[in-house]
């Protein structure tokens, strides 16, 4: 099996999904083709090198419908041979592509990868795609499937986190996002320009520096109307409780932003035709599925099952980049992993802060952890996320 490396990584800003929002006039289409184009100026790319480029995105519908990879590639004039896919893993979809890429490269069968993803959340709306987990009422009632939310609240009851620690953690996230973006940590970030060449968005705009723990504790729950119709599936599936308690909301949960990813995935041979050296080699990678009611707790099963391919152990890893879905899922990820502070979790804030582009979002966690394992000198990040339906998706890297 050959070794997958990683020769970059890039992200456009992200931008708040409203129609007031920085990128809300830019198509997702557009999004992938500057990070195609910005791509090429830093790494003198030959665009007749890459074998594939795997794209993940979850809102799969109208504009970013039908086979966005390949459109991208169209668009951006890129030679004919280069084909591309779509794909969607939920949440989980741009570290999917990531993986997939080195899978095709460790078995030989590709030698340099495009992987990502796109979300355009403001463009076309979370759900706008309809689908049997979302839209099957007899398959929710006999699953016992519920809006994200209303999994997060219950697990916040489940492991009694309570309303104050999930906005302590918020802040945290919000402190550690705003300190890195003034100290300019995030490296892949690219800014997105308008047509005239202008820059549109060149900074993340869904960070709130200005976050306190009182702005925090004033903010209603976000779930509870869900609530009063899904909380009864919820309580079959746990009777165990009497009530669901609500205390998610817009502060301690991920925001909704438009974004792209890309990273470059090859072999070593792919890394010397294009005078790159390698930055990072992909150890191991694993996917599991979680129980479908509560949805939320794939990370830890997935980063056990990361951890036991590459023969490692909790203590081997140097940073650990988990999806701010919502604050419990970070609280409940450390709780099954026996992390017992933040130090070396989320260390630059995460979707809480900055936002959670669906489909882009992984690839994206992929490169904040190999700018800061570079920036800090350490050796080994994980990455990790939760998905809809139940699932969960791990991704251990190694700094060269």
């Amino acid at each position: 099996m050959q070794t997958a490396y990683l020769f970059d990584a890039i992200r456009t800003p992200r931008g708040k999904a409203r129609p007031t929002g920085a990128l809300y006039s830019v198509p997702p289409l557009r999004l992938v083709t500057t990070l195609l184009a910005s791509l090429g100026q830093r790494t003198h790319l030959d665009p007749a090198w890459v074998d594939d480029l795997l794209l993940g995105c979850v809102t799969a519908v109208g504009e970013q419908g039908g086979n966005l990879a390949r459109a991208a590639l169209l668009a951006a004039g890129w030679p004919h041979p280069v084909p591309g896919l779509q794909l969607n893993r939920f949440c989980a979809s741009g570290l999917e592509a990531i993986n997939l890429a080195a899978a095709k490269v460790r078995a030989g069968w590709a030698d340099l990868v495009l992987a990502g993803g796109v979300e355009s959340m403001s463009r076309t709306p979370m759900g706008a795609d309809g689908g049997a987990l979302a839209e099957d009422v007899a398959l929710r009632e006999a699953v016992g499937i519920v809006p994200q939310g209303v999994s997060a609240d219950l697990l916040a009851t489940l492991e009694g986190f309570s309303r104050p620690a999930l906005d302590e953690y918020a802040l945290y996230s919000q402190t550690r996002a705003a300190a890195a973006a003034a100290n300019g940590y995030f490296r892949s970030l690219t800014p997105v320009l308008d047509e005239e060449g202008r820059p549109l968005l060149a900074h993340d705009e869904h960070l709130r520096p200005d976050t306190t723990l009182e702005k925090l504790a004033a903010l209603a729950p976000a779930f509870a109307q869900m609530g009063a119709q899904f909380d009864r599936l919820a309580l079959r599936a746990y009777p165990q409780l009497s009530a669901v308690r609500h205390d998610h909301t817009a502060g301690n949960s991920s925001g909704m932003v438009d974004g792209a990813a890309l990273v470059l995935v090859g072999s070593r041979e792919a890394g010397a035709r294009m005078g790159l050296p390698p930055r990072a080699r992909i150890l191991a990678a694993a996917t599991v599925g979680s129980e479908p009611t509560l949805m939320l707790t794939g990370p830890a099963p997935a980063a056990k099952r990361a951890l036991r391919q590459a023969g490692m152990s909790v203590s081997d890893v140097d940073l650990w980049e988990v999806n701010e879905a919502f604050a419990a899922v970070v609280l409940k990820f450390m709780r099954d992993m026996g992390l017992r502070d933040l130090g070396n979790i989320n260390v630059n804030g995460g979707a809480i802060a900055l936002g959670h582009p669906l489909g882009a979002t992984g690839a994206i966690l992929v490169g904040t952890a190999l700018d800061e394992l570079e920036r800090r000198g350490l050796n080994t990040a994980l990455v990790t996320l939760c998905a809809a339906g139940g699932m969960g998706i791990a991704t251990i890297l190694e700094r060269l």
